[in-house]
């Protein structure tokens, strides 16, 4: 069948929006300099993205946190001046034309980066962060690829971090010949904690993100089907403070994830006392703990709003052990993944690593 002129249009406009996603990619030149003595210093790359993300959020605090271990490192962005203002921070920034990147110095790069990596400075030590462990290959096409493409024959490519059991699983068994490592994210709970004010009834859900086509059926369902009353579907957007905010006033948080490493939104939601159902979206499954929340089957939407449904009853006749419940996934939540577990893991990893000889 001949594609019409608006498929044809279609195509070229997603194609032309590809190409400029890629481009967005690529990482920027990095200057050298020679090994003049003193420590290593661990640069984080990042992507200039001034809006939500779990994976720039994980990035900035990764580079605090070595600071606080005496280890130099800072978040390098692409433009002059950049910073990420949607949540707070003080993290040293720098930008990529001012770094000076000496043999002994690790760069650190995303998941994103991969198809690039051999146009980085060869005699510098990298790290390939990659938090998107089923992203890895979206921009390394099969064919005209090589075995083990796109870390297979990088120079300096010392091993990779990911943020989650299940991504570490997929990662060592994908490319045996590297080391990977696991640095667990953080959820603040200055930030995300169920808080002492009263509990609405409200069922929350981020208006952004993944999976926006199924989001909007389960919404048209539920409300053709009719929430009880006292009930209401709450869209949650804004800054890390405005989210968490929002989140202690919901009963219920629906998730959405879609192939994550990890997931942070629902381990937010439950650390802000919200009883969770949803997707736990491969790298969620390690926290989707059912005696806390309800993890429902990949793409059923009809298993979805039952579970839904399931929810607001048990809140309506027995508050009580739901308020037991919510809590209890607050506490596992906050215990596992703090700054105090994150600080052990990058502990381990780069006192291994920049022991090692250049």
């Amino acid at each position: 069948m001949t594609p019409t002129p608006m498929a044809m249009a279609s195509q070229v406009i997603r194609t032309a929006r590809e190409r400029r996603d890629l481009a967005g990619r690529r990482p920027p030149r990095f200057g050298t300099g020679e090994d003049t003595g003193g420590p290593a210093r661990v640069f984080y790359l990042s992507p200039d993205l001034d809006k939500p993300s779990g994976g720039v959020r994980n990035i900035y605090r990764h580079a605090d946190v070595l600071n606080t271990l005496g280890i130099e490192a800072a978040v390098v962005h692409s433009r002059s001046g950049f910073r990420c203002t949607w949540f707070d921070n003080r993290t040293r920034v720098e930008a990529a034309a001012d770094v000076r990147l000496r043999p002994r110095d690790v760069l650190v790069v995303t998941e994103w980066h991969g198809p690039w990596l051999h146009a980085l400075p060869a005699g510098v030590r990298k790290i390939v962060f990659n938090q998107g462990p089923y992203c890895t290959f979206d921009a390394t096409p099969y064919e005209g690829s090589r075995a083990g493409a796109p870390y297979a024959g990088v120079e300096g490519l010392d091993g990779l971090l990911t943020v989650s059991e299940d991504g570490e699983r997929l990662l060592r068994w994908t490319f045996p010949s590297l080391p990977v490592h696991l640095a667990r994210p953080v959820v603040d709970r200055a930030v995300f904690h169920p808080g002492s004010g009263p509990r609405g009834r409200r069922i929350g859900y981020l208006s952004r993100g993944r999976r926006a086509e199924e989001r909007e059926m389960l919404l048209h369902m539920l409300r053709s089907r009719g929430l009880p009353a006292g009930w209401e579907l709450t869209p949650i957007s804004g800054s890390e403070a405005q989210v968490a905010a929002a989140m202690r006033e919901c009963a219920i948080f629906l998730s959405f994830g879609f192939r994550e490493g990890f997931g942070l939104p629902p381990a937010e939601a439950m650390a802000s006392g919200c009883y969770v159902v949803g997707y736990a979206s491969l790298g969620g499954a390690e926290f989707f703990d059912p005696a806390y929340c309800t993890p429902v089957p990949e793409c059923d939407l009809f298993a979805y709003g039952q579970a839904i449904e399931d929810a607001i009853r048990r809140y309506q006749e027995t508050p009580d052990e739901m308020d037991a419940v919510r809590l209890k996934a607050s506490d596992a939540i906050l215990g596992r993944y703090s700054v105090e577990g994150l600080t052990g893991d990058l502990s381990t990893f780069y006192s291994a690593l920049l022991t090692q000889a250049v």
